[in-house]
């Protein structure tokens, strides 16, 4: 079997959930969606699922995003981890 060409799991185009985790700050939200939608022009911020650490300290966003290939998810996935705001990508 050739293993030279990359493989992956994931069929695209999808929808693909993103977690993403930093400190509660003003902005966070505003980075995150803004980053997103530097890939993703139509990313529709009003589904993103919101939960917050049991001591208040933390917040996750679950982003549920279209892709079209694994560059445009490799992409959105080092521009998040990249952000100062940014703790945590799944």
């Amino acid at each position: 079997m050739d293993q030279t060409k990359n493989e992956t799991l994931i069929n695209f185009p999808c929808n693909f959930a993103i977690k993403v985790m930093g400190e509660v700050k003003e902005n966070f939200s505003e980075s995150v969606i803004e980053i997103i939608k530097k890939h993703y022009g139509n990313f529709n911020a009003s589904e993103i699922e919101m939960k917050g650490s049991s001591n208040g300290k933390y917040i996750s966003l679950t982003c549920n995003i279209y892709v079209t290939s694994q560059k445009q998810l490799d992409k959105i996935y080092t521009d998040l981890s990249n952000s100062p705001m940014t703790k945590f990508v799944l």
